[in-house]
C-alpha cells in the first residue's frame, strides 16, 4: 500500500524530561498549540484528543506507545475537516534523544494512502507547533501568536 510521511527534526535546548512533560501536559499544550490542549492519561492504550478552547475535537485517536522521556507513539485522526477525517487513521511518532545541552526531537506523521491531504496539511501545521514549543521551552514565549492557523494546519496551505 502506498504511504505518505512527514518528517521534523528539531534540537530544542531542554532536558528529555522537560520536552516529555511539554507534550504530555495539557495545559502546557495550549501555550504553544493556539489554545488547543491534549487529553489523555498517556498510557499505552488511553484514549486521546487535540482540543480546541471551545472544546472542538480537532484530532482523536489512541496512544500506541508511551516511553517517557523517550518515546510516544499516537493512532491518529482528523475530526474537523471530512475531507481528512475520511482518509482515516495515521501515526505519530515523537522521538526524544539527548544530544548535549539539547535534545533531539523527531516527529514522524505518516498515513496509508498516497497522496495525503492530511499529510499535507500537517507539513504546514507541525512547524508552527514545534517552532512555539522549541522557543517556549528556550526563552519562555512563543514566536507564532496568530489563532491556531486551521487553514494552514489543516487543508494543506501554508
Amino acid at each position: 500500500m502506498a504511504r505518505s510521511t512527514f518528517v521534523y527534526v528539531t534540537y530544542i535546548r531542554t532536558t528529555p524530561e522537560k520536552l516529555w512533560s511539554a507534550l504530555t501536559d495539557g495545559e502546557f499544550i495550549k501555550q504553544y498549540w493556539f489554545g488547543m490542549h491534549g487529553e489523555s492519561k498517556w498510557t499505552a492504550g488511553s484514549s486521546w484528543k487535540l482540543v480546541s478552547g471551545d472544546g472542538q475535537i480537532f484530532d482523536a485517536g489512541e496512544i500506541v506507545e508511551a516511553e517517557p522521556p523517550r518515546r510516544l507513539v499516537i493512532r491518529w485522526q482528523h475530526q474537523n475537516k471530512p475531507e481528512l477525517k475520511a482518509e482515516g487513521e495515521s501515526r505519530c511518532t515523537m522521538e526524544l534523544e539527548p544530544s548535549g545541552t539539547a535534545v533531539k526531537l523527531s516527529i514522524t506523521h505518516t498515513i496509508e494512502r498516497e497522496p495525503s491531504k492530511f499529510i499535507e496539511a500537517v507539513s504546514g501545521g507541525w512547524p508552527k507547533v514545534i517552532s512555539n514549543l522549541k522557543s517556549l521551552l528556550e526563552t519562555g514565549s512563543i514566536v507564532l501568536q496568530d489563532p491556531y492557523p486551521i487553514e494552514s494546519a489543516h487543508s494543506g496551505k501554508a
